[in-house]
């Protein structure tokens, strides 16, 4: 629903009118290497734990070591077509492992968030390259280089982080893959849907408003969102949600996609209002945003389902 509008001053990409106060150049680095440091460490001791951990009970199994060369493989695919740098597709490689490793014995490729990770990848790429001329010709095309390690980061730290909650089959450690899957689906639809957006700004369903007042601008702008985009975005969370385990369950599955879309709508809300004030960067506004939808999914996973539940 918001722009991608990460990208620095200077940087060979252009802002759009429509942003009032842009995060000036010192504050933008310094809350994404803010960003960057303080998760990017979390994962990678959360990965370190988790490996010491599984060692700790007996003798790697053999899928833990599918689990490296799986996250290794994805981390080199996803630098190798240009979908993100080098540390960004390293980083990617870490949150891709945290995933995998969230049980005890080993990982359960069908118990996990990894089919989501997935998808979320195929669909981002796909709508980043979509109509990618004429977002180049409006200066809000991503870099052809990726994206960065703090973009990455905003976007699945927080269902790195999420992944392994406790020990599969405890209820904690449910709530948490709902919760990750949820952090998962809101950045799906967050970049499908400014993606998707921004490609169509020219046609009947195109048009852009800013979400806090409805007045039209120009597309790439910090809050504004579309039709075309929100439709889109929607969708791509469906499907991510539907990647997950939780397919076939509409209780839970309910529960993590009310999370997913209150996390887009919180991204674009703090986009027209924060962002454009020039207060919080868009690595922030995307990291909250997703946390929102973990915090969401979490609360209604753990309340309203089980009161569904028992009147159903």
């Amino acid at each position: 629903m918001k722009s991608e509008m990460s990208e620095r001053p200077g940087a060979g990409r252009a802002i759009p009118t429509g942003r009032l106060k842009p995060v000036p150049a010192s504050r933008d680095r310094k809350q994404s290497d803010l960003l960057t440091g303080a998760v990017g460490f979390l994962l990678i001791i959360k990965l370190a734990v988790e490996s010491w951990r599984l060692h700790g009970i007996g003798p790697f199994h053999k899928s833990f070591y599918a689990a490296c060369v799986f996250s290794l493989l994805f981390a080199f695919f996803v630098w190798i077509v240009r979908s993100a740098t080098a540390p960004a597709a390293a980083m990617g490689g870490v949150i891709c492992m945290d995933l995998l490793l969230r049980q005890r014995d080993g990982f359960d490729a069908q118990n996990s968030a990894i089919f989501s990770l997935i998808l979320l990848f195929v669909l981002t790429f796909a709508a980043t390259r979509f109509g990618r001329s004429r977002k180049e010709s409006l200066g809000v095309a991503e870099r052809r280089t990726g994206r960065r390690a703090s973009q990455v980061i905003a976007n699945l730290g927080a269902a790195g982080l999420l992944a392994a909650t406790g020990s599969q089959g405890t209820a904690i450690s449910t709530l948490g893959l709902a919760a990750c899957v949820a952090a998962l689906a809101e950045a799906t639809a967050d970049t499908v849907s400014s993606e998707v957006g921004q490609a169509l700004a020219s046609t009947r369903f195109g048009a852009t408003i800013l979400i806090t007042s409805g007045r039209s601008v120009p597309p790439g702008t910090d809050g504004g969102i579309s039709l075309a985009g929100t439709l889109a975005g929607i969708l791509g969370a469906f499907l991510v949600v539907m990647a997950s385990p939780f397919a076939y369950t509409w209780g839970p599955a309910l529960c993590i996609f009310a999370g997913a879309i209150a996390g887009l709508i919180f991204d674009s809300v703090l986009g027209a209002t924060v962002e454009r004030k020039g207060w919080l960067n868009n690595d922030l506004v995307n990291f909250a945003s997703t946390v929102l939808a973990a915090v969401v999914a979490w609360a209604a996973h753990a309340t309203l389902y089980p009161i569904l539940s028992n009147r159903l």
